[in-house]
């Protein structure tokens, strides 16, 4: 039998973590013409601690960030998911309400009302483009994305459900955003010692959604951009990686892909 090289968990706590599972099979499936070892990565479901121990890399699905935050909690999952992001700095990936959990800093939430997991110098706006009945689609241009022979001119049809948005880059630091703590409605992740930690590796904005808002002119300022580039739809800093959009609810695998690839990269570095 052939052994498996990676482990590739899905926190399967709520939200669209079948989803994410189907899409993972289907990149796998259409990499191994590339690479023999990417049949050789195994998906697998989390909701425990022991579970989470097996993963190389682990994907924080869509869905609502405040329950998924309370189940890790009551599950004993919290802790171990701060200690698998910002200690062991093992590839993650966060959609939506993931990409909440792993921001250093979120607003629109009151003190307390909700625990994130941190490992991306981020401030997140939560559902920045509204409720769910102003949830949309659009056609995204993502210059990380390889041409794929099949859809080398293609956009990537991103899905925005109650979506948040990076309103602000953070400069990186080891430990708490401090100054973030003192603003109103804004929440911080707690500081976790590391020998991998964030503090030198800053943050890359990925792609954006051009011409929706203008609203956050501190945004525009603090990660450098011009007030044409719009909204900031997906960062990375080092190999934790954060998307507004759900790429798990369309049929298109490029992302799953290009994370997938990179996640070997890591791994085998």
């Amino acid at each position: 039998m052939t052994p498996v090289v990676l482990h590739v968990g899905v926190l399967a706590l709520q939200g669209a973590f079948v989803e994410h599972v189907r899409l993972l099979r289907q990149a796998i499936e259409q990499l191994q013409p590339e690479s023999p070892v990417f049949g050789d990565i195994d998906v697998l479901e989390v909701r425990t601690v022991e579970e989470l121990d097996r993963c190389d890399a682990l994907v924080i699905p869509g869905g609502e960030s405040t329950t998924v935050s309370l189940v890790a909690q009551r599950s004993n999952l919290l802790e171990p998911l701060r200690h698998f992001v910002k200690v062991l700095r093992k590839p993650t990936w966060g959609t939506c309400a993931g990409l909440i959990l792993l921001a250093e800093s979120a607003n629109r939430i009151k003190k307390g009302g909700q625990d994130l997991i941190g490992g991306l110098d981020v401030r997140v706006n939560r559902n920045y483009f509204g409720r769910q009945t102003e949830s949309f689609e659009a056609d995204l241009d993502l210059p990380f994305l390889p041409a794929e022979s099949s859809l080398e001119h293609e956009p990537f049809r991103g899905i925005f459900i109650r979506a948040p948005v990076v309103e602000k880059i953070l400069p990186p630091v080891s430990g708490e955003q401090k100054d973030e703590a003192d603003r109103e409605e804004t929440v911080i992740a707690p500081a976790k010692d590391s020998t991998h930690g964030q503090g030198s590796w800053p943050v890359e904005v990925m792609a954006t959604l051009p011409g929706r808002t203008k609203r956050l002119v501190e945004k525009v300022e603090a990660s450098g951009l011009d007030e044409e580039t719009g909204d900031i739809i997906a960062v990375s800093q080092r190999n934790v990686f954060g998307t507004s959009f759900h790429p798990e609810l369309t049929a298109d695998a490029r992302i799953h892909m290009w994370w997938l690839r990179r996640v070997l990269d890591e791994c085998s570095g």
